[in-house]
C-alpha cells in the first residue's frame, strides 16, 4: 500500500519511504511508527496504541515515544514547531495531519515486513473489510460500516491478534482486488469480510473468515431477524464473531504448527500448539502442551500468554490431580498466571488464569474479581464468563451462575470447555433442588467431550439426589474404574465451596453416594 503526501511517498508493504523518488534513510521503528499515524490519519493515535503497536507492550519511557516521534518528522522535513504533518495533542497522543493520496498496491513484499524486528511479528493478523451490500439495504445499510467498525473495536481488544486499523482495511470497500491481494498488500493472514441484505421485515447478514493466503472460508455464519431488531442484531453478530474466532483462528493455527519440530517452532507457534494439547484434556497432551509454552517464553521471555498458558497446564496438574503435589501445582499456576499479568494487564487471558489460580486455592472472592476483570476487558471472552460462572456457583449464587454459563454457551456453542459450561448449569439445578434438570444436564455434560471425572461426579450427586440410586452407582463406578482411590475430598479440593448450606449440601450427597 502506498501513501503520497507530496513530495514524499511511504510505501507501507515494501517498507519504504521515498522523497521524489529516492529512498529516505530511516530507522525500521521509525518508519513503523510513520506507517501507523498515515494509515490512522483520520483520528488520534493515543500513545498507549503506539506503545502497543510499535514496542508490543512492553514498558517505554515517554521520552523514548518523543524520541522516535521527533525522528519521523525529521525523515519527512517537520519539526515539533511547526507541526505542518504530524501533531502532537498534549498529554493524548498524535495525528497525521498532512494531506494524503492513496496510490494504490506496490508490488513488493508484504506489510509483515514492517514488524520483522519484532519479536511478537509473527502472531495472527487481520484485516475486518467494509461489509457488501446486496441490493437495497433501506434502513439496513448502515451496518455494512458500523459492524465491521464495531468488530475492529472488538477484535483489538484480543491481546493475540493484531488487527488492521479501519483507515486501512476500510480503503479496500468496492475493491476489484481478490482476499489474497488484500492480505498481500495489508501483510495479513486473515480476511474478515461479509454481507447484508434485508427481505421484506427480515434482514440477512453473512459473515466469513479467509485464510488470506489461500482464499479458503475457515469460518462462515448466518445470521437474520427482524428489521425492527436491527439494533440487538448488530450487538449479537459482534458478540458472536468475536467469540467465534477466539476459537477458529486458534485451532487453525495450531493446526499449521502441528507436525513442525518444536525446535523450529517460533514464540506464537509454539503458543498455539500448546493450546492445541492443552485442550485435550488428558495427562500426555497436558504435558507436551507444557514444553509447547517453554518454548514460547524461551523464544521470547516477554511473551504474557505463554506463562499464562504455562499456568493453565499447573492448574490442570492440581485440578484433575495429574500431579501428586497439589499445593506445588496449585503455587506455580499463581506464579505464572502473576507474571502474565504483570507483562500485560490488558489480556483477558492473563487475567483468566490469575482468576482460576485463586480459585484453587479457595479465594473465591478473588478469583471473582480477576474474572471479572478479564470479561470487562473482552466481553465476548467465553471462557472467561464460563470460569465466573464457576466462581459464583461455589460462592453461593448458584442462579446467578447458571446465567453467566447460558452466556458462555450461547457465546462459543462449541468451545472445548462446553462440557464445563453445561456441566456449571447442571450444578447450579442440584443447589436450587432442581434436581430432574439437574440430571438431564449432568448426564449431557458427562457425555461431551473433554469431559472428566469431576464432571461424573456431578452426574452421579444429581442422580443421587433425583432419587435414582442405580444411575448414580453406575456414575461411581465409572470414576472408580479409571482412578479406584478418587474420594469426595478430591471432588472438594478442586471445588472448594464456601462455607455454608451449599457446602453441606454436596457434603452430604458425597457422603450418599459413597465418595
Amino acid at each position: 500500500m502506498i501513501y503520497r503526501f507530496d513530495p514524499f511517498e511511504l510505501d507501507v508493504a515494501g517498507f519504504e519511504l521515498r522523497r521524489d523518488g529516492t529512498p529516505v534513510p530511516i530507522e525500521p521503528q521509525v518508519l513503523s511508527l510513520l506507517a501507523l499515524l498515515v494509515a490512522n490519519r483520520d483520528r488520534m493515535v493515543s500513545k498507549d496504541e503506539i506503545i502497543e503497536k510499535i514496542w508490543n507492550n512492553r514498558a517505554v519511557s515517554d521520552a523514548a515515544v518523543a524520541s522516535r516521534i521527533k525522528s519521523a518528522r525529521k525523515a519527512i522535513a517537520d519539526d515539533g514547531q511547526q507541526q505542518r504533518l504530524v501533531r502532537t495533542i498534549h498529554g493524548r497522543g498524535f495525528r497525521f495531519v498532512g494531506e494524503v493520496i492513496f496510490a494504490g498496491q506496490s508490488s513488493p513484499s508484504a506489510l509483515s515486513c514492517v514488524l520483522k524486528e519484532d519479536a511478537m511479528a509473527d502472531r495472527p493478523s487481520i484485516a475486518v473489510l467494509p461489509f457488501r451490500l446486496l441490493g437495497d439495504a433501506g434502513p439496513a445499510a448502515f451496518l455494512t460500516d458500523a459492524l465491521a467498525d464495531e468488530l475492529i473495536a472488538d477484535l483489538s481488544h484480543l491481546r493475540w491478534l493484531f488487527v488492521i486499523a479501519r483507515g486501512s482495511s476500510f480503503r479496500f470497500r468496492d475493491s476489484a482486488l481478490d482476499h489474497q491481494q488484500i492480505g498481500h498488500t495489508l501483510g495479513v493472514r486473515y480476511c474478515l469480510t461479509g454481507s447484508i441484505a434485508l427481505a421484506g421485515e427480515g434482514v440477512f447478514c453473512a459473515v466469513e473468515l479467509i485464510e488470506a493466503a489461500s482464499g479458503g472460508v475457515i469460518w462462515a455464519e448466518h445470521y437474520e431477524d427482524r428489521l425492527t431488531n436491527i439494533h440487538d442484531m448488530r450487538r449479537e453478530i459482534a458478540a458472536n464473531v468475536v467469540a467465534a474466532l477466539e476459537n477458529s483462528i486458534s485451532l487453525y493455527e495450531s493446526r499449521l504448527a502441528r507436525g513442525r519440530d518444536i525446535s523450529q517452532l517460533s514464540a506464537w507457534s509454539a503458543y498455539h500448539a500448546g493450546l492445541d494439547h492443552m485442550f485435550r484434556f488428558n495427562r500426555a497432551d497436558n504435558e507436551l502442551a507444557a514444553r509447547m509454552f517453554d518454548r514460547a517464553f524461551q523464544v521470547n521471555p516477554e511473551f504474557p500468554r505463554a506463562y499464562a498458558g504455562k499456568s493453565f497446564t499447573h492448574f490442570q496438574n492440581a485440578f484433575l490431580g495429574y500431579q501428586s503435589d497439589h499445593g506445588r501445582q496449585v503455587d506455580a499456576a499463581h506464579e505464572l498466571a502473576q507474571r502474565a499479568v504483570q507483562l500485560d494487564r490488558l489480556d483477558s487471558f492473563c487475567h483468566f488464569n490469575m482468576g482460576r489460580a485463586l480459585w484453587l486455592s479457595g479465594d473465591l472472592a478473588g478469583s471473582l474479581d480477576w474474572l471479572e476483570q478479564a470479561t470487562q476487558i473482552s466481553p465476548s471472552y467465553a471462557q472467561g464468563v464460563y470460569s465466573k460462572a464457576w466462581a459464583r456457583t461455589l460462592s453461593g449464587a448458584p442462579e446467578q451462575g447458571e446465567k453467566d454459563a447460558l452466556l458462555a454457551l450461547r457465546l462459543s456453542p462449541l468451545d472445548p470447555l462446553r462440557y464445563a459450561m453445561i456441566a456449571t448449569c447442571a450444578l447450579s439445578h442440584v443447589l436450587r433442588g432442581n434436581h430432574e434438570e439437574a440430571v438431564v444436564l449432568a448426564e449431557r455434560a458427562v457425555r461431551s467431550p473433554g469431559a472428566h471425572k469431576h464432571i461424573a461426579v456431578i452426574a452421579a450427586i444429581a442422580t443421587y439426589l433425583a432419587d435414582r440410586r442405580d444411575r448414580s452407582r453406575q456414575w461411581v463406578a465409572a470414576i472408580h474404574q479409571n482412578e479406584p482411590q478418587f474420594r469426595g475430598r478430591d471432588f472438594l479440593r478442586s471445588f472448594p465451596f464456601a462455607t455454608g448450606a451449599a457446602r453441606e449440601m454436596i457434603e452430604r450427597a458425597l457422603v450418599g453416594i459413597g465418595l
